[in-house]
């Protein structure tokens, strides 16, 4: 199991742009549509990512019971590594091997459906949409393709995460939290005020999200280019420009030395990061229970960031109905459900509003986020472009630093970001 979403996207654009180079001689051409609904039996494979050994008794678990269930069928586990798992998935693509339902991400799913190796499974699957979040669903559609190419399985949010002791000793009121950037950045020039600009409560620049959420279209509809060169985010980068100037952030936050959002909110020098609905329990078990005492969460703002992990199928499986039954099994509410008890994510099943474990809060801070997270999630989207590999990301976040700290104009940075990426994008 990845430790953190963040090294999921790290290795996602290593995925992107390996595809860059091709799958050798990949099958672009519109495979017939294969019959689903024949027995569930003969051999069938299931690849994960790194759930050996942690998760070993939970996964075989799982197998065991799918194969009782069906018992002329037969499930080989492979399981690889976290690191080179890109690569591996690209070099599978590349010779036809494939497993019949492999855990795909997003990112990692892109190159393989741009060159036609990924089951639409939308066509052998009718129910897809019944028993689904949307929001899981739409992980796997891309622009310019038709279709749907994996099942959602895991999922995570963000939530806004606030140091009440740094608000109220800076003036500030746990009761009145900010709902957007408006909010605030005038909380924070009430906490520069009060505390003489030793404590902030900004403290990252923004991102390709960020301008999604202020309404800008990041990326044209058919996936070819990206468009989020325009006056709205001009206006939001702006905005960022004007209280980086006005001292409302640390000013690392635009160097090398700059520690990251969520560790100078572990330090305490600022009072507001982001994180997932189980931060503050993870904060408690990681050796810093004082500070998880003093946090409480509140809704992400504008449309919650969408993360997710799902199964997917290749065209070239030899048995499409134990394919299906497999991916389905996994992904269940009740094997989802189990999942959620041993790791931090949260289900992609329908189903599982109803169960309270995810749904009713224990009073706590940390129950009240966890329920926040899980109910974000209907709403929750993927709001930044699965083409964007490290490389645009770079290139983003250079030209950003360069519009806050008020070397160029905001409108220059984006057109400059956007003529490199979509550089990139086309080389």
């Amino acid at each position: 199991m990845r430790r953190n979403w963040a090294r999921l996207a790290t290795a996602a654009a290593a995925a992107v742009v390996l595809a860059g180079c091709g799958l050798g001689g990949a099958d672009t051409s519109s495979a017939p549509t294969q019959d689903a609904s024949g027995e569930v039996k003969g051999k069938v494979s299931l690849q994960t990512w790194a759930l050996k050994p942690k998760f070993t008794d939970y996964v075989q678990g799982v197998i065991d019971a799918f194969e009782k269930k069906y018992p002329g069928v037969e499930v080989e586990w492979l399981d690889q590594p976290g690191d080179g798992y890109a690569e591996k998935v690209l070099t599978q693509a590349s010779g036809g091997t494939l497993p019949d339902v492999t855990n795909l991400p997003p990112d990692f799913a892109l190159p393989l459906v741009k060159n036609g190796l990924l089951l639409d499974v939308t066509t052998a699957d009718s129910k897809l949409a019944d028993d689904y979040v949307a929001g899981g669903i739409d992980g796997y559609r891309y622009a310019g393709f038709d279709g749907v190419y994996g099942y959602p399985w895991y999922l995570n949010t963000d939530v806004n995460y606030w140091n009440t002791d740094l608000l109220t000793k800076n003036g500030l009121d746990p009761e009145k939290l900010p709902t957007d950037l408006g909010g605030l950045i005038e909380q924070a020039k009430v906490m520069k005020e009060k505390s003489g600009g030793k404590v902030f409560l900004m403290s990252r620049k923004p991102t390709l999200i960020d301008l999604t959420n202020a309404g800008v279209q990041t990326m044209a509809a058919d996936g070819k280019s990206f468009t989020f060169n325009t006056p709205e985010a001009a206006a939001v980068l702006d905005e960022y420009r004007d209280a980086f100037k006005e001292g409302l952030m640390p000013r690392d936050v635009l160097t090398t030395k700059y520690a990251g959002n969520a560790e100078l909110f572990n330090s305490q020098t600022v009072a507001w990061t982001t994180g997932g609905g189980t931060y503050i329990s993870s904060l408690a078990q990681e050796g810093n229970p004082t500070l998880a005492e003093k946090v409480i969460p509140s809704e992400a703002f504008g449309t919650p960031p969408l993360y997710v992990q799902g199964l997917s199928i290749p065209k070239s499986t030899k048995n499409l109905p134990a394919a299906i039954a497999l991916a389905r099994w996994v992904t269940n509410a009740e094997n989802q459900a189990a999942f959620a008890h041993l790791v931090n994510i949260f289900p992609s099943t329908k189903a599982s509003a109803n169960d309270p474990f995810f749904s009713k809060s224990d009073g706590t801070p940390s129950g009240n986020a966890k329920v926040i997270a899980f109910n974000s999630l209907a709403k929750a989207k993927i709001l930044q472009p699965v083409q964007v590999t490290q490389a645009m990301s770079d290139i983003i976040d250079q030209q950003f630093a360069l519009a806050i700290s008020g070397e160029v104009p905001s409108q220059k940075a984006l057109d400059d970001a956007v003529a490199k990426c979509n550089q990139l994008l086309n080389g």
